[in-house]
This record gives structure tokens, C-alpha cells and sequence, in this order.
């Protein structure tokens, strides 16, 4: 009985170290494999991640033009706006013209309902060029980029250094303003024929 006994014991012994010694094996594979993972590169903004949007400039100084411009995502409509909006500060990248004057800065965006409220500088009317032609264009360049990018939005209110009852030269901003698609005509259309599947055009403010 002697020999069977010892036998009994050994393998007694050896059986729970055998467990243990692959347990610890397990657990330090698993941390040399950890610390050679390389970390997950951060999501890349692609091309499929941008928008496309439509830009009001001006051509030849008498009506709206068109230009494509691709932005990235963001966090909130009001965001959005004033990311398009920037782009018309920022001016063309093709041969068309600026609609707003060098220095203009988009101060702030809200958005209530079908409303959006834009605060500009002061630099906007001090430094517009003459005319109600050059306040038209400067102005609707950005209710009509605001309006087609943005169909919620059907008002958009331009508020001047916080004052919501500004006036430039000839143009009364203290109402909201909606799209106006006739300054975007081509030689070709008759006055006040407005671009096929554009809104109304609405009543100025021209003094």
C-alpha cells in the first residue's frame, strides 16, 4: 500500500502547481500583449464626413453668384450658420467678388424657430462701398446663404455690434429679412424673374 500512496500524493502535489503555473502564464501573455498594442488612431474627418454648401459673392457688382464650399460636421445649427457664414467673410477661392467689407466678423449666431439672429461688427456698415446695389449684395449674401443651406430657416434677423434696430445707408436691418433669389438672375432673366425652384422674393427695405 506504500507505493500507491506516495503516488497518490504526488500527483496531489503537482496537479494544483500545474494549475497556478498556467494561470500566471495567462496573465503575464495577456500584459505583454497589452503593452504592444498600438493605441486606435482617432477618427479621421474624411471626405465623406464634410457638407457641401451653397456661397452667395457677387459678379460684375449687380447680382449673387454661387459658389461651392465643403465645412466639416458641428455640434449645433447656430454652430453650423456661423461656419458657413465665416466662409463669406473669408471671400471666394474662385473669380468672383466679395459681398462683405475686409474686417467684417461674424460676432455671434442664434437660431430660434425659423429665425436666425447674426451680430456683425461695426466694420460691416462703416466700411460698406456706397451705393444700395453694394448694400443689397453685402446683405442678402448672407440671408440667401443662410436661407438655401439651412431650410428651417426662413428669417434672418442682422443685428450690428448688438444693436438690433441698425440702419445702414440705405438698407433698414431693424426687420427680419427673408431670401431675396431675384439678385441672383443672369443677364438673360428678365428683372425680378427669379432663378426656377427659388422662393419668393420678398420686399426690401431700401430707403
Amino acid at each position: 500500500m506504500a507505493p500507491y500512496e506516495r503516488k497518490k500524493i504526488s500527483v496531489g502535489t503537482v496537479v494544483p502547481f500545474l494549475v497556478c503555473a498556467l494561470f500566471f502564464s495567462i496573465m503575464i501573455w495577456q500584459k505583454y500583449n497589452s503593452s504592444h498594442d498600438l493605441p486606435a488612431p482617432p477618427p479621421q474627418q474624411g471626405e465623406e464626413a464634410r457638407r457641401s454648401v451653397a456661397l452667395f459673392f457677387a459678379l460684375d457688382g449687380s447680382r449673387l453668384v454661387r459658389e461651392s464650399r465643403e465645412i466639416y460636421p458641428c455640434e449645433s445649427e447656430a454652430v453650423c450658420v456661423k461656419s458657413v457664414l465665416d466662409e463669406i467673410v473669408n471671400g471666394p477661392v474662385g473669380d468672383f467678388d466679395k459681398t462683405v467689407p475686409d474686417g467684417t466678423m461674424i460676432h455671434s449666431v442664434s437660431v430660434s424657430g425659423n429665425q436666425a439672429t447674426i451680430d456683425l461688427n461695426g466694420i460691416f456698415s462703416e466700411a460698406m462701398l456706397s451705393g444700395s446695389a453694394a448694400e443689397m449684395l453685402a446683405v442678402y449674401s448672407l440671408v440667401n446663404t443662410v436661407a438655401v443651406n439651412f431650410p428651417g430657416i426662413q428669417k434672418v434677423k442682422l443685428n450690428i455690434d448688438g444693436n438690433p434696430a441698425a440702419i445702414l445707408r440705405h438698407l433698414d436691418l431693424t426687420e427680419p429679412l427673408q431670401p431675396d433669389y431675384s439678385l441672383e438672375q443672369s443677364p438673360a432673366q428678365g428683372a425680378g424673374q427669379a432663378p426656377p425652384g427659388t422662393a419668393p422674393t420678398q420686399e426690401k427695405g431700401v430707403k
